[in-house]
């Protein structure tokens, strides 16, 4: 029994019952809980894959490619140079989509599609 306790227990006089473990939640799965009731679930797993692509492709395409959105399962990219778009469209775009589904699931990432722009 802590000190805050003990003084807080011979303020008032009684002991507070200890709070039953079964009852007691993280902070995040509160957090998850309350976004799925308000239907922004799916904003949540946007801000994560969009904040993961520089993990998942890399810092040299990251530093020329940006991601918008993700809508429908699809990952829409913003790509700086035509050249850029050319090699990861024909090259790198089966990689880093299986490394997307790898980390979030193939419902949430189903597709990327690149736009120079």
């Amino acid at each position: 029994m802590s000190l805050r306790d003990r003084v807080l227990a011979e303020w008032r006089g009684y002991r507070e019952p200890a709070p039953p473990l079964a009852r007691v939640t993280t902070v995040g799965a509160t957090l998850a809980r309350a976004m799925q009731s308000l239907g922004l679930g799916s904003r949540v797993k946007e801000s994560e894959v969009l904040h993961a692509w520089r993990e998942t492709v890399g810092e040299f395409i990251a530093a020329h490619s940006a991601p918008s959105r993700l809508r429908d399962g699809i990952l829409y990219v913003q790509v700086l140079q035509p050249a850029i778009h050319f090699e990861l469209e024909r090259t790198w775009k089966p990689q880093i989509v299986e490394k997307l589904r790898a980390r979030f699931g193939a419902k949430v990432v189903r597709d990327v599609r690149f736009r120079v722009g």
